[in-house]
């Protein structure tokens, strides 16, 4: 005997006994229950992506496709739906069948990444936020592969808190031990720091997957190796090892060992692979004076800048005391990256304007020159095998001993 499936008690009966049995399957095999959920709407505003649906969904993935300036979505058990609103950053957004679901493209206006995504407690609206970036950023993040986004927990019954994966970044250690330094006593003191580190890769090279920190490194110790040759200098690395520090470590580590010169190692990186050459990076005007200005605050008033303890001076005296210093010292940072200019481009592969200025963090110790040595691009390949070779981190480090031979000369003729 049949149900019946127009009208009637019995026929409303069997409709709910076969939809309870549904229900009850889907539970049990990880299934959509009865249908898909649909897409009812996706709004973009700005830099923000809502997705709303009218059901719950499974799961969802981001990933950048850096190659095709598109961000993707696959939304699991979900059908496509309504066409998008479109604003700000997305010129277009497709919604695509797949067998598990549906994916989501977005074509970027111009580069950019996933800045933050995360479901409303009950898995009916996805928010994506985009983040605009360089190609740089890009690449890494291409590099990175898909993240996923986790709704809910289906074994709980009950709404959650929405959750993100993040890694938090360690604060300043307090009371670090100061690194080893090398050579003989009564010599200047040369600060090698290799960049990144840690849960902090750096540039990734999108087809080797060669990281900067590793390369960094690496040169960090030639450099080391070869300044300890020449018997001139000593020499300590602010790492030595794959270890996270922030950037005011990094000139922290070298004043509080009184460096005569700090040489922080990098490698560029773009999403073409044609650029190419080192260049070398010092402090900018403007970034000299924003640093006086925080340095001449009272609770920085006991730094020692070139032997005079400005704890007792008034605000404006330690002001000016701190400018003149930093002043004479990207004065001696700009002379030491033409003295580097010139020694490097016999030996390796440089950008025709070698020397230029910014306002980097690291370079901003108001009382030690100080550069930023990008020694070529991990993104291409030609100059990421020299920078991962024997003879390149050779050729790197010969050409800053034969820098730092002769600032250092210039330095006791000039006394």
């Amino acid at each position: 005997m049949g149900f019946h499936w127009t009208g009637g008690s019995v026929a409303r009966q069997g409709r709910g006994v076969f939809a309870l049995l549904v229900l009850v399957a889907g539970w049990l095999t990880g299934s959509p229950a009865w249908a898909a959920t649909v897409i009812k709407s996706i709004a973009m505003t700005g830099d923000t992506v809502v997705i709303r649906f009218d059901g719950r969904v499974g799961d969802a993935q981001g990933t950048v496709l850096g190659a095709t300036r598109q961000i993707v979505l696959d939304v699991v058990d979900a059908e496509p739906g309504v066409r998008a609103r479109i604003d700000g950053m997305v010129t277009a957004i497709h919604q695509i069948r797949q067998p598990t679901g549906t994916r989501v493209v977005f074509d970027l206006a111009r580069p950019a990444v996933i800045g933050d995504g995360a479901f409303d407690p009950d898995g009916r609206e996805f928010t994506l936020s985009l983040k605009p970036a360089t190609a740089a950023g890009v690449a890494a993040a291409t590099a990175a592969g898909p993240l996923s986004f986790f709704p809910f927990n289906l074994g709980a019954w009950a709404a959650k808190p929405r959750y993100k994966v993040s890694v938090p970044v360690p604060p300043p250690a307090r009371g670090m031990r100061l690194p080893k330094v090398a050579g003989e006593d009564g010599r200047p003191l040369v600060v090698i720091d290799a960049g990144h580190g840690g849960m902090d890769p750096g540039a990734i090279n999108p087809v080797t997957g060669l990281r900067e920190k590793d390369v960094t490194l690496k040169i960090a110790k030639a450099i080391r190796d070869d300044l300890l040759a020449s018997g001139r200098v000593r020499v300590a690395l602010t790492r030595s090892d794959d270890r996270f520090l922030v950037l005011r470590e990094r000139f922290g580590i070298a004043r509080r060992l009184h460096a005569s010169l700090f040489i922080s190692v990098h490698c560029d990186s773009v999403g073409s692979a044609d650029a190419s050459g080192a260049s070398v990076y010092t402090l900018s005007e403007v970034a000299s004076d924003k640093e006086a200005a925080r340095l001449a605050t009272r609770e920085n008033k006991a730094d020692i800048i070139a032997g005079v303890n400005l704890g007792d001076a008034g605000a404006d005296v330690s002001s000016i005391l701190i400018d003149l210093a930093q002043r004479e010292t990207m004065n001696a940072s700009a002379s030491f990256a033409r003295l580097l200019g010139r020694e490097a481009k016999p030996l390796i592969p440089t950008k025709p304007n070698f020397h230029r200025m910014a306002s980097l963090m690291v370079l901003k110790a108001p009382d030690m020159p100080s550069i930023l040595f990008e020694t070529g691009y991990i993104s291409n390949p030609i100059d990421s095998a020299f920078l991962d070779s024997d003879e390149g981190r050779q050729r790197i480090a010969d050409s800053v001993t034969k820098a730092v031979e002769v600032h250092f000369a210039r330095q006791m003729a000039s006394r």
